[in-house]
């Protein structure tokens, strides 16, 4: 009996959420890739690839160390920005120059030490629209002066797009007009999954695709990316009264059934799921009974006749996303699949 859940990835699922998504803009709009995280935890290698098989050709990642493992599974073509920017004091920033890796510059110190550290060299530059996050300030971004021809993108980030009635939309909208009226000539970013699904007056010259990729909220018409099976490996009979797991949180209220499954939160099946989420056998819903331990998870399944131990469990597939797992949880299907851990079995399809 295998021990280990099962963890499968369809990339072309993936690659069919790029190519609808692409579709919502004009031709004229490049769509980029958002594969930070190890690609929300698919995988960047196997990710990438196939992401720039189906015409991807601009890619995002937060960090220079996701840069360099990107780089080498793609080659020496596509551009490779940082969103973190570039580092003002540190001991090394070779991997930069390396690995031809550009940089989101998000600060006039960070702009400034890169055109010293590397004339010519391509960057992007972000502008703080109004999320208070990451970014110069207009005045910060005044200060910059005429900028160099190596600014390949100038981009800022929406804080309320999945809520397409925010006023804060239309805000940051009017602020990204206002600082980039006078360079026009250069591209310009402003939307990521959300704001793509925004008017086209969000799109400008590139859009930023993240969660939508895996077919997450709120590109609901996506495909989903990832299904997670666990194997039962225990079941017991639970009598009326009796408690299961940590804490006591969970008492069955008649004659019970209780499937012990290998997995748990250390596996990204967060804690705070555990008495609302669900698992389903054979179609058969099983609610979680009780808390979510490091390893382990349990499950009612009273009216699953099909339960035996070894039998494998829906986590994520057809009967549940990752944006049902995150209502459970009080979270965001983000979290949910940046979390899923490294001990499971992972299978790659195209199927």
């Amino acid at each position: 009996m295998a021990l280990n859940g099962e963890l499968t990835i369809d990339l072309e699922a993936i690659a069919a959420n790029w190519r609808a998504l692409d579709a919502l803009s004009a031709p004229a709009v490049e769509t980029a890739a958002v594969v930070k995280a190890d690609a929300y935890g698919c995988g960047v290698r196997q990710v990438g690839a196939a992401l720039a098989n189906a015409g991807a050709r601009t890619f995002f990642v937060a960090l220079p160390d996701e840069g360099v493992i990107l780089r080498d599974a793609l080659g020496p073509s596509p551009a490779i920005y940082i969103l973190a920017g570039y580092p003002v004091e540190t001991p090394t920033r070779s991997d930069y120059k390396t690995h031809n890796l550009r940089p989101i510059l998000n600060s006039a110190a960070q702009a400034t030490t890169w055109f010293r550290d590397h004339p010519n060299a391509p960057c992007a530059i972000q502008l703080d629209t109004g999320m208070n996050r990451l970014g110069m300030e207009a005045d910060e971004f005044a200060s910059l002066g005429a900028l160099p021809a190596s600014v390949c993108v100038v981009m800022s980030h929406l804080a309320c797009a999945d809520d397409r009635a925010h006023p804060q939309n239309a805000a940051q909208l009017a602020e990204f007009n206002r600082l980039t009226e006078a360079i026009r000539d250069l591209p310009r970013s402003l939307s990521a999954t959300a704001g793509t699904l925004l008017d086209a007056e969000y799109h400008f010259d590139m859009t930023r695709i993240g969660i939508g990729l895996y077919g997450g909220w709120p590109f609901t018409a996506g495909r989903s990316a990832d299904a997670l099976h666990l194997p039962i490996i225990q079941i017991r009979d639970v009598a009326h009264g009796e408690i299961v797991g940590y804490g006591a949180t969970w008492t069955a209220q008649r004659p019970s059934r209780i499937a012990t499954l290998s997995s748990g939160y250390a596996d990204g099946l967060i804690r705070a799921m555990g008495n609302g989420a669900m698992g389903y056998i054979d179609g058969h819903p099983a609610p979680f009974a009780g808390r979510v331990s490091m390893d382990l998870i349990t499950l009612d399944v009273t009216d699953c006749p099909s339960a035996n131990p070894g039998a494998m469990v829906e986590i994520l597939g057809p009967n549940q996303t990752i944006d049902d797992l995150a209502a459970a949880a009080g979270t965001i299907g983000h979290e949910i699949l940046t979390s899923l851990g490294t001990r499971y079995q992972r299978r790659y399809t195209r199927a």
